[in-house]
């Protein structure tokens, strides 16, 4: 794992929430994304090295409605950006870690993703991204 490449907060709407991060980190939101396949809408945000990844549902059975719904508005997931999500999945699943889905998925942002599964992460949802060519 090279760095955190974001940090995924799920919120209820991006219409609300849009606004409120470009004034709290003083920044534009520089993208905003549908990914399909996790019924999901991003809104990201880049404040030097950091990135902020606003998470809505667009779904209410999807995983982000159901999160929300359980836990309210908040933080959601690290991120960590990888050489090699292949390597980076095989190395940890040996070490005794549950990946929630056994290949790379295409997330948002041209990044190949895979989480773990938070109860063997002290609670909290992991990310691995690498860069898509």
């Amino acid at each position: 794992m090279r760095k955190v490449e974001h940090i995924g907060i799920a919120v209820k709407s991006l219409t609300d929430s849009v606004p409120l991060f470009e004034k709290l980190l003083n920044t534009p939101c520089y993208k905003t994304e549908a990914v399909e396949s996790e019924k999901v809408t991003t809104a990201f945000f880049q404040t030097g090295e950091t990135k902020i990844e606003l998470v809505e549902s667009s779904s209410p059975d999807g995983v982000i409605a159901k999160f929300i719904e359980k836990k309210g508005e908040g933080l959601h997931h690290i991120a960590f950006d990888v050489a090699d999500i292949y390597a980076e999945m095989k190395r940890l699943q040996s070490e005794g870690f549950t990946l929630l889905n056994e290949t790379p998925k295409k997330g948002a942002d041209n990044k190949l993703v895979c989480f773990l599964h938070p109860k063997g992460t002290n609670g909290v949802l992991i990310e691995l991204c690498q860069e898509q060519p």
